[in-house]
This record gives structure tokens, sequence and C-alpha cells, in this order.
């Protein structure tokens, strides 16, 4: 018998991605609304703006969900999971100091080859439950036992198998990869029995709606999924009309003829009965929840750590977004402070504010030696052309403001407290460090250069 070959790690995840969409569609079918209305927009700007330099097959399939995990052992399976659709985690984003009791990573491919095949990415946020013990020590042992009990894997124990499979033979043949996609939809799809009674459900969401969220459910729900457009402004005009209700503004940096990092805005999470569990056993009573929503990405250049710098200077000066500005108004607040930030890509590279790739032209003869010349005699010439290097990551401020607008209102104390240690105990639940991205955009940026250095012997 032949043996048969293992599927890659890329096409589990592009199929795993396109599966998650088929079943958030079903399950909240305003975010099939807004998937058309992204479609029909990126179809606009791709006729009037044909050679956008974003513009790729990735961007039809282009998709982030998000989840919350309640305890580092979620994390550590989750991440095993993860390993196999060949999504790390990359990027350390501490929410609490913006006064949210969570931690988070990105689970996403790493290189090139990858990403094109499909970028799908996973925002995972981890509870931080060492905060709610300082504050409320009798909360902290209640929310600890409803984690301990739960164990949304071994309630689908072929995961774990199929996990362990891939691990010791060092992948899935095609119908363990099919059975690895369909078992994991179970694990994030909605499950509308809560693990709680209504009366320990409004104490939690007293204390922060999203210990309500994290630890109402017996498994990490997608709370959204996210498409990429190449024309934000417009998505966030035109959803009102196609009757998707946004947020008031749109998060992260104005809009610019030279796109930089991120920015995201969502429609309002919806408001979904449950049924909670009663004090006594089979007793149980309606209620309802908010957490699901849909989001809308525009990504830009990613930035050196010295554009970074600029960037989070510049909004500092912004402030925070006040209920007396709407859109307009906040991104002409927003362009007028980031006058700063060179909005040309050669002045942007020149000051060393964004990674690019470089590669030659059909202008450059093969073989032709150009050692007399530097990297940027050649661009003049026209044999060396470079593209931004997309942002692949996430802004924590950005994050926070998304969660924030579909969270409510909560009477407790905001929880705001770093602890270095937490990043730690996350990594050490990983098994290994969490990878910081600018390096790895630095790296594509170098491996490019190396490239043309190699074939024209320039100076760069």
């Amino acid at each position: 018998m032949i043996a048969q070959p293992f599927v890659s790690p890329d096409d589990i995840r592009a199929s795993f991605c396109t599966a998650l969409s088929n079943m958030y569609k079903e399950e909240v079918p305003l975010y099939g609304d807004l998937v058309e209305l992204v479609n029909d927009v990126n179809k606009e700007i791709k006729k009037i703006k044909p050679d956008l330099w974003e513009i790729g097959d990735r961007l039809n399939v282009e998709r982030h969900g998000a989840i919350r995990l309640g305890t580092l052992e979620e994390l550590k399976i989750i991440s095993r999971l993860f390993k196999q659709m060949g999504m790390f985690p990359i990027g350390y984003y501490d929410l609490t100091k913006l006064g949210i009791p969570i931690h988070s990573t990105a689970f996403r491919p790493k290189n090139n080859n990858s990403l094109e095949k499909n970028p799908f990415r996973i925002f995972t946020s981890l509870l931080r439950i060492d905060l709610i013990k300082k504050k409320n020590f009798k909360l902290f042992k209640e929310i600890n036992e409803i984690l301990l009990k739960r164990n949304f894997f071994f309630n689908n124990p072929i995961i774990l198998k199929l996990i362990e499979k891939s691990e010791n033979q060092g992948g899935l043949i095609l119908e363990d990869s099919i059975e690895l996609i369909n078992f994991s939809l179970e694990i994030f799809k909605w499950h509308e029995k809560s693990l709680i009674s209504k009366k320990k459900y409004d104490e939690l969401k007293k204390f922060h709606p999203l210990l309500a969220d994290i630890v109402g459910f017996k498994g990490p729900h997608i709370n959204h999924l996210t498409p990429r457009t190449l024309d934000i402004d417009s998505v966030q005009r035109l959803m009102s009309e196609r009757g998707i209700p946004p947020k008031k503004v749109i998060e992260g940096p104005p809009i610019r003829e030279c796109p930089i990092l991120l920015r995201q805005t969502s429609f309002q999470a919806l408001t979904e009965p449950i049924i909670f569990s009663g004090d006594c056993e089979g007793e149980t009573s309606q209620g309802s929840h908010r957490a699901r929503f849909g989001e809308i990405e525009s990504r830009g250049a990613a930035l050196t750590r010295e554009g970074h710098a600029l960037y989070q200077s510049l909004m500092k000066k912004a402030g925070s977004f006040t209920p007396t500005d709407n859109n307009l108004i906040w991104q002409s607040k927003l362009s007028k402070i980031f006058q700063p930030f060179p909005d040309n890509w050669e002045d942007i590279r020149k000051a060393n504010l964004a990674y690019f790739k470089y590669t030659l032209t059909s202008s450059y003869e093969k073989g032709t030696i150009q050692s007399e010349y530097s990297l940027d005699q050649l661009i003049k010439q026209g044999k060396v052309k470079y593209i931004p290097i997309v942002y692949e990551d996430f802004l924590p401020a950005s994050a926070a403001g998304i969660f924030q607008s579909n969270l409510g209102e909560h009477s407790e104390e905001t929880i705001k407290e770093e602890d270095l240690n937490a990043r730690e105990e996350m990594e050490l639940s990983l098994g290994h460090k969490i990878q910081d991205y600018f390096e790895l955009y630095e790296e594509i940026q170098n491996d490019s250069l190396r490239e043309i250095q190699r074939l024209t012997g320039c100076r760069v």
C-alpha cells in the first residue's frame, strides 16, 4: 500500500478558515452581509486603482478571528492545535494597561509563502485571573472552580488524539485533517447554554463583561471574524445604508495616501438569547448575552520600531475619543496631528519608518554587475523597486477600543495593572518565547536586500 502524503499545514489552515467563516455566517447572518459589502467595495477599488500595492490573491480569503480563554492549560492545548494549521504565537499584547483584564497573542503564519496562501490569524486572549484575586478573592475562587471543571478538549477527545498523532508522525493525511477541522469547529461554535446561573452571570458581568463571556460558557466561541477591505472609510459609510449598525469611529491611524499599520471598525455586538443553569439540578432560566460582532480591517505597511514609536507618540497627542466626536470629525483631527508622519513611500523609506521588500524590475539586465552603484541609485534608475510589507499584526489600543464598544457598561473600578511576569507565564504555557513581529518584518526586508546584492553586487 502506498503511504498517503501529509496535508500541508497551510492547506489545513485555509480549509479551516473557510469552514469557520461559513459557520459564522450561519450563526451571525449580519456577518455574511458585512462580507458581501466588503467584497463590493474591494471590487470598486480594484477598478479605480488596479496597481494598488496591497492588492493580491489573498485579499478575498483574508480573515482574522478572536477567541478568549480562561486558563493557561486551555492556551497550551489551543497552541498545539493551531500549530497543526501552521499558526504560531506572534506578538504580545497587554490589554490590562487599557483597563481590560486580559493579555493576548496572535496565532498566525510566519513566512511569506504561508501568508500568501492564507493569512488567517486568531487573536487569542487569556483571562488575567490573578487580577480578580487581588480585588475579590471570593469571586476569584468561584471563577477558578468553574474554569477547572470545564474542558472543551476532553469533550472532543478526537481532537487531542489527532493533535498527538500529527505531533508523533509529523503531519496528517487528508482524512485526518478533515476530521481535525470538523471537530475543531465544535470548539469555536456558539453554545446558547451557559455553565452558570443568571445570578452568577450578573455578578461576573458587573465586575467586568469579559468575565461573563469567558467564564459563563463551555468553550471559546469565536466572538468576531474580520474581512479585510481596501477602503474602510467607504465601508464605514455604507454599513448604515445596508442595515449594519457601525461603531462610531474607525480605530487606528487616520486615512492616508500611504496606509500604515491597521485600521478597524465593527458592527455592534448582537444581543442573543441564552439559557442559564439554575441553582438546583435541572433548573434553567432565560436571559441574553452580548459578545459576538462583525469587524472590518484595513491593513497598511508594517512600521519599524522608529516608525511605531512615532505613531504611538502622535496617537498619544490625539487623546481619547470623546462622545461628541463623529468619525469625520475624529479622522480630521487625527489627520492634522499626523502631519509629522511622512505620507509618501520614498520619504517613509528614507526615514526608516516602515519595512519594504525589494525586487528587480524588468529593466534590469540579468547578470549585469552593478557594484559601482548603491541601492538608492538602482532605485532611481528604475532597476530596483520596493513595496511596503503588509502589517500582519494588531494594535492593543485598537483592540481595546473594539472590545469596549461592544462590552456595555460595568460598575466595578477599571483594572489597570502591568505585570512583567504575566508574559513569562504565558510563554511557559506555550513552551517557547512569543516571537517579536518586528524581527519577522526585518528578516523579510533583509532577505530581499541580500538577494538584490547577490544578483547585482550593488552596495546595500
